[in-house]
């Protein structure tokens, strides 16, 4: 099995949305907005990374990044997510190695850190730590995880785009 990870095109946008849709059918803590966030994200121009993983030339998994502001006004953080893998690839390395191009790509951009609402278990293999100095309201605090990419401390309030205020 030979996955290619590469940047979203415009002409993916249709898949990504299907993929997105399928992926989170049955996942628990879901609204299942997802594809919603990532369409209203892309419409504001507010998708700073987004990553899709091919096989034979489909797409099976997306991922992506978008600017976060945190009430201390550091600025370089982003949040990542959503994170979809096509249901029937699950379980096959897929989601990692979209984490590790994503979070490859921050690193070598410089930005300041990323933050994720999810399951420690999963985004703790890659870094990501309960951090008390920045916090989502209204989340259990051990779901919202942080990963510096420098030296820069922030503290505060997180809020994501206003996309994520679906439903």
């Amino acid at each position: 099995m030979t996955i290619h990870i590469r940047p979203e095109t415009h002409a993916d946008s249709d898949a990504i949305e299907a993929l997105t849709i399928a992926a989170f059918l049955e996942a628990p803590h879901t609204d299942h907005n997802e594809q919603l966030i990532i369409r209203d994200l892309r419409a504001a121009g507010a998708l700073r990374h987004s990553l899709v993983a091919e096989q034979d030339g489909i797409i099976v998994g997306h991922l992506c990044f978008s600017p976060v502001t945190i009430s201390d006004g550091s600025q370089g953080w982003l949040g990542l997510g959503p994170i979809a893998v096509a249901p029937e690839w699950q379980g096959k390395g897929i989601g990692a190695a979209l984490m590790r191009a994503g979070l490859d790509a921050l690193d070598s951009e410089g930005v300041a850190g990323c933050v994720v609402l999810g399951e420690p278990g999963f985004y703790g293999r890659f870094g990501f730590v309960a951090d008390a100095r920045l916090q989502l309201p209204g989340v259990p605090a051990e779901y919202f995880m942080a990963r510096r990419h420098g030296d820069e401390q922030a503290s505060g309030e997180v809020s994501y785009h206003c996309a994520f205020n679906q439903g």
